[in-house]
């Protein structure tokens, strides 16, 4: 389908599509609709319908506790086992296949059948290429990468990058429209293997995989020295941020001459793990450990009400101090 018709301004979207109904894909809907949004729902699988509904259901009162739009509905939505269904008549298509360049690009062929050209498809892909991803297409450069973290309806963070044949158009929109249904979005300037946030916690996790696999500290004592320290800090400001901040009055250029060198011989002795069977197990006994017979149902409710509570606090205290600024 090819029209004239032009893109919608960013938050005037009524109408998405969501194709791919796993985790991510159903904490997308639950997001649009408390924006206001009517969705459409994709999968191939049936029973999906219902796992939908319950996810949708599961996140809402923690969305209304954030902030609902004006009409928001948690029964805006319907459900299709053809994607084409779903993206008929839609403004924006959030695409949630599976990681496989395969997959996701017969099913760009055929939400090409129903869609016009200028509705942007963002991918939740955690590491494909856009620019594999899009070659062929008769309108390439409405495709991009919007990488949510799980869960998208409560983590702020997305990670757009476009595709060598992405618009630039295209990723201002898409960066406007993720701020318009309360999402944090970052540009990436180009494109490498899982983006920029999956690298940076890849790069932590190799060496916390290090750190047991050598004897250092244990799988719980590991995560205690983050969650009880530095990710502390993270979840108020980024690593250049706080770096800067160590560098007291001196800022950035007093913390590279005072540890920067100190810095860099960390860094020429951080490990190179490999995940043999022997790391494997060690792993997963000290997880086993950590757990304490918790389930990972358990875990993920702590988590979520955990980040409610740290997400509520935030926008708070942030709206406190600026209000506060705004009066000196």
């Amino acid at each position: 389908m090819t029209t004239n018709r032009t893109r919608p301004e960013p938050g005037a979207v009524e109408r998405a599509a969501v194709i791919g109904a796993g985790t991510i894909g159903a904490s997308w809907a639950a997001l649009f609709l408390s924006k206001g949004l009517t969705v459409a729902v994709s999968d191939p699988d049936p029973a999906a319908e219902e796992a939908v509904r319950a996810a949708i259901a599961k996140a809402w009162p923690a969305l209304e506790r954030l902030g609902l739009a004006p009409g928001a509905d948690p029964e805006a939505w319907s459900f299709h086992t053809d994607p084409r269904d779903a993206a008929r008549g839609a403004r924006f298509v959030q695409e949630n296949a599976p990681e496989r360049d395969d997959v996701k690009r017969a099913l760009y062929t055929a939400l090409e059948e129903v869609l016009d050209d200028e509705v942007v498809v963002a991918s939740s892909t955690s590491g494909l290429i856009m620019s594999e991803l899009q070659r062929g297409r008769r309108a390439p450069g409405r495709f991009v990468v919007g990488h949510p973290f799980n869960p998208p309806h409560l983590i702020p963070l997305v990670e757009v990058v476009g595709g060598r044949d992405t618009t630039a158009e295209t990723i201002e929109w898409l960066t406007a429209f993720y701020r318009a249904v309360g999402k944090r979005p970052i540009r990436l300037n180009r494109e490498v293997p899982g983006h920029l946030a999956n690298r940076l916690q890849a790069a932590l996790w190799r060496e916390a995989v290090h750190a047991v696999a050598t004897g250092l500290a244990s799988v719980e004592d590991v995560d205690t020295a983050i969650a009880e320290g530095p990710g502390l800090r993270w979840a108020i400001m980024g690593p250049n941020m706080i770096f800067n901040l160590a560098g007291g009055a001196g800022g950035m250029p007093h913390f590279l001459d005072h540890i920067g060198p100190a810095m860099e011989g960390w860094w020429r002795d951080l490990g190179a793990p490999a995940l043999t069977p022997e790391v494997r197990d060690q792993l997963t006994q000290g997880m086993e450990e950590a757990l304490r017979s918790r389930s990972n149902a358990e875990l993920a409710r702590e988590r979520d009400q955990l980040l409610m509570a740290l997400i509520e606090t935030l926008q708070q205290e942030r709206e406190r101090i600026r209000a506060g600024h705004d009066h000196s």
